[in-house]
């Protein structure tokens, strides 16, 4: 019997599809451009001439990260418009701690069928990320595999590049009596989603279904877009000496804060101070969570801290109009965090 050669197209490769999507995903990244990124036409590599003009001691920060399992939360609701501002965010939220200015961001999405995923809804949510924090989008992967990825499955990872001038970065100097400034989650983020998911599918819920304390249904509470900080972070710190900072992500509020404390200080949080979002409760009486193990998982209402001394958070205030909440301070002791409902050490 004569056998039809193979292709790349039979192999479940389809080259044309890829660069349609490249296509498209090419004129979006152009409205992110700014001036210094450099025309270099279907080149390899992006461009980007770095803003050093004013800069002494101008140091770069990179970050990678992706958007875990919430891309299944995604899948099962068929609603991706929010994934591509988690991508974004995840990462140039992670180079604030440390002063960076987001200047450009990659991103690389593979799946089983380039068909079987709505790429466009996500390249749509990372470029309008990018241009809301001024970043670049340079350039990026798309990958199709079949032999790797079910149809319809994808991932999805993000590089984001900074530029920090090294005298003005965080110094770490944090001491008794300073005040920890917290801002506001816009919900579960990016993180924690494999404790979620398995919450809700052992208390047989479909992610249509809604809670009483919930506005909207699971799956749109849990695709909430992670919240970009770059503008109410920089301003701050602008204004201010900012001693330390942290993105509350892997590791939860609790971990995240730990990661700030020098040996002989205490972070204490009042849990008062600031709003938690329903869904964690939710989570918690769905699944018997103790309260431990929620702090150590989610950021529990703050995505993002900054600590300074009284005086700076008070020319925080008087020169920036961004909306800070005072969630804490700083005090004596043997190294812990204590968010007055859990503790670590």
């Amino acid at each position: 019997m004569m056998k039809l050669p193979l292709t790349y197209r039979s192999a479940g490769v389809d080259i044309a599809a890829g660069d349609r999507f490249a296509d498209f995903i090419r004129a979006l990244a152009k409205s992110t451009h700014g001036p210094d990124v450099v025309d270099a036409g279907d080149a390899y590599a992006g461009l980007y001439r770095l803003p050093t003009a004013d800069a002494t001691q101008p140091v770069i920060a990179a970050t990678c990260d992706g958007v875990g399992t919430k891309l299944l939360v995604a899948r099962d609701c068929q609603d991706y418009r929010g994934i591509g501002q988690d991508l974004v965010a995840m990462n140039v939220n992670d180079l604030l701690p440390r002063g960076a200015r987001p200047l450009l961001f990659l991103d690389y999405i593979a799946a089983g069928s380039l068909a079987s995923v709505p790429l466009a809804q996500i390249a749509t949510g990372i470029a309008a990320a990018c241009r809301q924090t001024g970043c670049a989008l340079l350039g990026g992967e798309t990958a199709e595999l079949p032999d790797a990825y079910r149809e319809g499955d994808c991932d999805l990872a993000g590089f984001a590049v900074g530029i920090v001038e090294q005298s003005l970065a965080p110094r770490g100097d944090v001491c008794a009596g300073d005040l920890i400034v917290g801002l506001p989650s816009a919900g579960i983020h990016a993180n924690g989603l494999s404790l979620a998911r398995k919450v809700i599918a052992h208390a047989g819920l479909a992610y249509t279904d809604t809670l009483p304390t919930l506005d909207r249904s699971i799956g749109q509470e849990l695709l909430r877009p992670t919240a970009l900080y770059v503008d109410a972070v920089l301003t701050l710190m602008k204004a201010a000496q900012v001693k330390a900072a942290a993105h509350i992500t892997g590791g939860g509020l609790l971990r995240r804060a730990l990661k700030l404390c020098p040996p002989d200080l205490q972070l204490h949080i009042d849990p008062s101070s600031y709003p938690r979002p329903a869904i964690f409760s939710a989570l918690a009486a769905l699944g018997s969570i103790t309260e431990q193990e929620l702090a150590q998982t989610f950021n529990m209402g703050l995505g993002f801290l900054l600590i300074a001394s009284p005086q700076d958070v008070d020319d925080m205030r008087k020169r920036t109009d961004v909306p800070l909440l005072v969630v804490g301070t700083v005090r004596s002791g043997s190294r812990a965090v204590d968010l007055g409902y859990a503790q670590l050490a």
